[in-house]
């Protein structure tokens, strides 16, 4: 019988960390953090029971530095790791160095995490378990030839992939052979840099696709269900901006079919905790299985809303060896729910990181509004780390609801010092396209968002122009005193035209 869990150190950063420190407090359960020397002023670093100093800004030096972790976990006495995402989430070898030392790894198994982590290891495993894949390579490429042979089996566009690459990275677009060497020599060298090795496979490109994954988990019993799927084909690099839940091209027979499938991949590799099982859908409506993300995703409060579940309670729980507290058929979907991804980037600049202090911030709030984030008025934003500011979350009883609540949590988001996604999203949100769910994994390209998104800016500044002379005229005839104004022109009021006008 598993020990339950008294103390968790989070070997993470920013709002994530916050995240695993609210349910670990709800829980009773005491939290360590770790922060590096850019990290000394951070929200996680102030909320945690304890807070312990790793190193370097760099996060080899610091977030990734699994020895100096292992041991602030050991002289903490902490008895269990939550990795969050990103870092070592995904890092077989963190997750066993944990097991060696009898500490409680909050997520798969390491020697599960290494399979997923292994796309063609996992992909075979999903074929001999009848779970629908991409057509591709069915083993790593030797060299560019071999690649350039199946291409031309598969038929052009192709991708070419790493296996050891993760959240739209160590991915090539080809379309005839000689994208294909350039390609495949970008791919070994991106993998080589990353983990230090390289290996291939080649996948059919399937156009006009939908990212569509399902939130699964399975306990140390063997039980499995799924927590329905989540819509991420918005998306820039490869990298998810939106999400939605329920997706609006998945029905009820759909999302069992599917379901059933996701709970079958997840025993085919002996899948422990919670995970999610990505898929592109065609236009024609097939499903391909692409790849198992073993850890609590970035999107996953949308999931909370329309289950009514604390995923990392989940987390907790599972790790605990407590068996699922609930069955398949007793999980049902409540309303809709939406996440905006708000990146400090520069939109116009090919989502190039916008770093700096952020002296001034103002979150939104009210019924059905969530935002997990890590800034407050005085915060920075590194050039070290993810560009991920905060994650806007809305819910409502119909997808309509839950849109126009977004877009009036995206007004009233205020991020001074860098720029963000937020008037990207706002364009997105209003698009027609959106509202009818007319999805796709280039729906940035295919509909022009970018373009559109310049044209409501130069709107959006006219009418600001236009606003501000009116509140300039007024403002003159207030200090020419042709305005008295009795006892409401006071200093309040001249403040108020003041903001009017710089604005």
């Amino acid at each position: 019988m598993t020990m339950a869990i008294e103390k968790v150190l989070i070997a993470n950063r920013g709002e994530i960390a916050l995240r695993v420190i609210r349910t670990c407090r709800a829980l009773g359960i005491k939290t360590v953090a770790v922060y590096s020397d850019e990290d000394t002023s951070s929200l996680h670093v102030k909320q945690a029971g304890e807070a312990y100093h790793i190193g370097e800004a760099a996060p080899a030096k610091s977030y990734l530095n699994q020895e100096k972790i292992l041991e602030v976990i050991l002289s903490s006495g902490a008895d269990a790791v939550h990795p969050g995402y990103g870092f070592l989430s995904e890092n077989d070898d963190f997750a066993r160095l944990c097991e060696r030392n009898h500490i409680n790894f909050i997520g798969p198994f390491a020697d599960s995490m290494n399979l997923c982590g292994d796309k063609m290891r996992c992909k075979a495993a999903m074929l001999k378990a009848n779970v629908p894949t991409v057509p591709g390579s069915p083993d790593l490429v030797g060299d560019a030839d071999e690649a350039e042979r199946i291409a031309n089996e598969i038929g052009y566009p192709v991708l070419l992939k790493s296996v050891y690459g993760g959240g739209g990275r160590g991915i090539r677009l080809a379309s005839d052979d000689q994208e294909l060497r350039t390609g495949y020599e970008s791919v070994m060298g991106e993998s080589m840099a990353a983990v230090g090795k390289s290996a291939i496979l080649v996948e059919k490109f399937l156009e006009k696709t939908r990212h569509i994954e399902y939130q699964m988990a399975r306990d140390t019993h063997g039980n499995a269900v799924h927590l329905f799927e989540r819509e991420c084909s918005i998306q820039r690099r490869n990298q998810k901006l939106i999400e939605q839940t329920p997706s609006p091209v998945v029905d009820a027979e759909t999302r069992q079919r599917i379901g059933s499938i996701v709970c079958d991949a997840a025993d085919a590799v002996d899948y422990t905790n919670l995970g999610t099982a990505e898929f592109l859908r065609a236009d024609t409506g097939e499903f391909y299985f692409i790849e198992i993300n073993a850890r609590l995703q970035v999107e996953h409060p949308i999931t909370e809303f329309v289950s009514g579940l604390d995923l990392v309670k989940l987390q907790i729980d599972i790790a605990n060896g407590e068996p699922l507290p609930f069955k398949q058929k007793d999980l049902i979907m409540d309303g809709y729910a939406i996440e905006c991804r708000i990146n400090a980037e520069d939109t116009f600049l090919d989502f190039a990181p916008s770093t700096g202090p952020v002296p001034d911030v103002e979150i939104p709030h009210g019924p059905g509004v969530r935002c997990d984030t890590y800034l407050y008025p005085g915060s920075k934003v590194s050039p070290f780390y993810d560009s991920l500011m905060a994650k806007l979350v809305t819910w409502g009883q119909t997808f309509e609801e839950s849109r126009t609540r977004m877009l009036t949590a995206l007004d009233d988001f205020y991020i001074r010092g860098v720029e963000t996604s937020i008037p990207l999203y706002k364009t997105i949100l209003r698009s027609e396209e959106y509202r009818e769910g007319r999805l796709s994994t280039d729906f940035l390209k295919r509909y022009g968002m970018i373009e559109r998104l310049e044209k409501d800016m130069l709107e959006e500044t006219r009418e600001k122009s236009t606003a501000a002379l009116a509140a300039a005229a007024v403002y003159s005839e207030f200090l020419k005193g042709r305005i008295t104004g009795g006892s409401t022109t006071n200093s309040a009021d001249r403040e108020n035209w003041r903001s009017m006008l710089y604005r």
